[in-house]
């Protein structure tokens, strides 16, 4: 069997969700973005992890903090199989409202890195705290649900410590090449409303549209045209959760110059409609 999984409780896009899977063969994560908060940890293998606009190469022991709606994706490095344990979780699970909310909990999901690689005595402390959660749910004992906040705030807590101690480390790209990249993601991102295809932003950034486009699937995991799509819906759903706007306006506002070739997109990457995405967001 090529997975082995240890635990899944709840739903990804739900208030709290937490898997423990182990792979043996070669695996591309496909769910690119979502509303709730990520927390990934790798416990045996390596995996390269690009985030919002950097590529990480993640090692056992290291965990990932990603904000919502920002763009992830995971993919293989040398050897195929890993180990992992990825916690999703939304506002409402730990909200302002909430007894145990505190402004510092969520702190580290706003360092620019995304990535703490922890100590042999931080790693025991995190896998601590995972083993006290997979009893929980495997147990399911009167009050359950009130622990797993209690241990989710703990390791958010510890999280964030750690990141604002360990803050003053640069990150630094895995290449030249992975900082060009990383630099035409964030042009793509800042001009996505604008025209853009591959041969204009290739000469734009000195490469061979040839070379780029399998640079970019290489380092990001998408290809050129499925970031620049991606990232026009992800600002299409922002304005359709925002604004009352015509679905033909933000089409036109996010870069899409035909209305019918927006709601294909928008449909194969949110499996919705504009509309019906309007409509479950109200």
């Amino acid at each position: 069997m090529s997975e082995t999984v240890s635990l899944t409780y709840g739903a990804e896009e739900g208030d709290f969700y937490i898997q423990h899977i182990k792979r043996t063969e070669p695996f591309e994560r496909t769910n690119h973005y979502h509303g709730t908060y990520e927390i990934y940890y790798l416990l045996s293998g390596q995996r390269n992890y690009f985030i919002k606009d950097r590529s990480y190469m993640i090692a056992p022991g290291d965990l990932v903090f990603i904000n919502k709606h920002d763009v992830h994706k995971t993919s293989d490095v040398g050897q195929p199989g890993h180990e992992r344990i990825v916690i999703n979780f939304s506002d409402s699970f730990i909200g302002t409202d909430h007894p145990f909310y505190h402004p510092s909990l969520f702190g580290v999901f706003q360092q620019p890195a995304h990535v703490l690689s922890l100590n042999l005595q931080d790693q025991i402390f995190v896998q601590t705290i995972m083993n006290k959660l997979t009893k929980e749910l495997n147990e399911k004992q009167n009050g359950f649900e009130t622990y797993i906040k209690l241990l989710l705030v703990e390791l958010l807590l510890f999280s964030s410590r750690y990141a604002e101690r360990y803050e003053s480390v640069p990150f630094e790209h895995a290449s030249p090449l992975h900082k060009k990249i990383s630099e035409i993601v964030q042009h793509i991102n800042s001009h996505y409303q604008e025209p853009m295809t591959l041969s204009g932003i290739s000469e734009m950034f000195y490469m061979s549209p040839y070379y780029m486009s399998r640079a970019f699937k290489e380092i990001t995991g998408f290809t050129f045209i499925e970031y620049v799509n991606m990232t026009r819906i992800r600002e299409a759903q922002k304005l359709l959760r925002e604004s009352n706007r015509k679905i033909i306006d933000i089409a036109d506002s996010v870069g899409f110059e035909n209305i019918a070739h927006f709601g294909r997109m928008f449909k194969k990457l949110t499996k919705l409609t504009p509309h019906e995405y309007r409509k479950h967001q109200q």
